[in-house]
Order: structure tokens, then sequence, then C-alpha cells
């Protein structure tokens, strides 16, 4: 986007017990976009194959194994206990030197150490981030590192295609499918530019392009959202609900929309996801705006991974 053992689920505002409040039927079926039950069944069904082949990718968020914060100047990786950076297990004792120098980082293998870079020989040098779109990615066998730039932080992401959580994944549990969660929403575009403070589990807010704000309604009763853009061809929603107390994941969820046609959007809650942090405690996931968390079950997409 202070480490990332931040618990999740403070970041979410004081609720009571689940046990007092009731779950929330479904909103009535007059107020979602029109869709037969067996189609929106198996198009959510084919769009969550597609979510899990993404997840479970070589380099998807399964893969990823540690992240580490450079400080400014020198600092030793590899898996020996003496270095500065406490890489995985299966790499060499000594991997190399990584240098920060302000917002620029270098790395220096150790002798004997031959790493690729692009499928090219890599030797030592400067590390592009992620700051400006896809970053230097340096491979050793199944391992992998990257440098990421969250805020005023330069960090080293590590990934492993033979990761425990990769090779010992098995799905996510979702609710059924459901046309009274395909909801469509009015959107009111915001008049002037502006910018929603996006909190992550840093513990540091990020500023996001808001464009306007989506409002819709669930047994009588409205509610609203503000998306923001992220660089896709689509609103991007982070969002908390009263579901995350007990059912889905502590520290909201994921949902993506297509861009407003004439003046709607829908909102399809079956294609709520969980972010990545929901399986690995080394991701840098946003966590919903203080306006972003409904009092409202939304029952629909995906639920709790293992015990998170």
């Amino acid at each position: 986007m202070t480490p990332l053992a931040l618990a999740l689920s403070v970041a979410l505002h004081a609720a009571p017990s689940p046990k007092s409040t009731p779950p929330t039927k479904p909103p009535a079926k007059s107020m979602t976009a029109p869709s037969t039950t067996e189609d929106l069944a198996s198009s959510t069904r084919a769009w969550h194959e597609q979510r899990l082949q993404r997840l479970q990718a070589e380099d998807g968020w399964l893969s990823l194994v540690g992240l580490f914060w450079l400080k400014e100047g020198e600092q030793t990786a590899g898996s020996a206990p003496d270095n500065a950076l406490d890489f995985p297990d299966n790499t060499p004792a000594k991997l190399g030197t990584f240098t920060r120098k302000g917002n620029t980082a270098t790395f220096q293998p150790a002798p004997g150490v031959q790493l690729t870079r692009s499928g090219q020989p890599f030797t030592g040098g400067e590390l592009k981030s992620d700051e400006k779109g896809s970053p230097d990615v340096v491979q050793l066998g199944s391992l992998n590192f990257h440098v990421i730039q969250r805020g005023d932080k330069l960090g080293v992401r590590v990934k492993d295609s033979e990761s425990p959580a990769r090779k010992q994944f098995h799905g996510i549990p979702t609710y059924p499918a459901s046309a009274a969660w395909k909801v469509t929403a009015r959107f009111e575009p915001a008049t002037t530019p502006r910018t929603l403070q996006v909190p992550n589990v840093l513990g540091t807010t990020e500023e996001m392009k808001a464009p306007g704000t989506l409002v819709f309604t669930v047994d009588g009763k409205e509610y609203r959202l503000t998306p923001v853009e992220d660089g896709s061809d689509k609103l991007f929603v982070i969002f908390a609900d009263e579901t995350n107390r007990d059912s889905t994941y502590g520290a909201g969820r994921f949902l993506y929309a297509d861009m407003p046609k004439d003046g709607q959007v829908v909102l399809d809650f079956n294609r709520a996801y969980n972010p990545p942090c929901a399986f690995t405690r080394f991701a840098t996931c946003p966590l919903p705006p203080r306006g972003n968390r409904l009092a409202l079950r939304v029952e629909a997409g995906e639920k709790r991974y293992g015990d998170h």
C-alpha cells in the first residue's frame, strides 16, 4: 500500500455479538437485475472457478511466502539466521545483499548464487519496483522475489510455487448464488474530483480516486457504497458487512462492478471475494473505508477460508 502481524479484525468497528442480530433475509427479487436462477448459478460458478485458478497460479497469492521491509543501507538476505532478511529455508544460506537508497533498491547476489531476471542471468543491479507497473522479478528455482513500494515503504515480496499454502489449498466455501443479491444501484457521480482515504493493514492510508457513490436498496432500506478506481476498467468496492463477525472474512471483502451505464451499476454480491490477506499474512491489503461498512448481512459470495 507497522508489521503485517497487525490483526485485521480490529479494523472493523465495534459490534455486538452476532447472536444479537438475526440474519437478514435476502432482498426482494424485484430489486435485482434480471437473471434466471439457473443462468446466475452457472455464471457465478464459472467466475469462481476462474478466480480459484488465478489464486492457485504459480505466482498467485497462495505462493506468497515472505515480505521484508527494507531500511536505508545494506541488508543481507538468505536462510542463515544471521541475515538481516530471513528468507525461506529453501534459499541459499547467503543469498545476497539488498541496498536501499531512498526509493531505489539494488540487489547483489552472493558468490556462487545464480539468479535470472526475465529469463536472463542476473548478476546484480537496480530492481524496478511495482510503483509504476510490472516490477523486475528475480528467479531462483521455484522461488522468486521482487520489490514493492507502499507509500514511503520499500519491501521485498517473496513467492514460491512450491509453497505449502498453494499445495494444500482446498477451495473456498461460498453462499449459494442468489438473484436476490444481484442488485441494481443508482450511480451518483462526484460533482468535483474526489479522493478517498483507504486504510490498509500496514496502518497507513492511500488516496484513491472516488468517481461517485453507489446507492441501492435492500428490504426497503437504502444503503451507500463508495467505489474507487484502481487502474482497471471497472469500479472497485472494498466493503464490510455484518457477516464479517461470524461467517465471512473479518476484515471485509472486495467486489468489482462494471462502469455506470445510463446512471446505473449492477452490484453482483455473489462475486464478493476475500482479499489476499485472508490467505497470507504477507499481503498488504486495503481495508474498507469507514463509509463502506454496511449495517446489513450480505449473505452472498465467498465465506471465510480456514480459520481466517
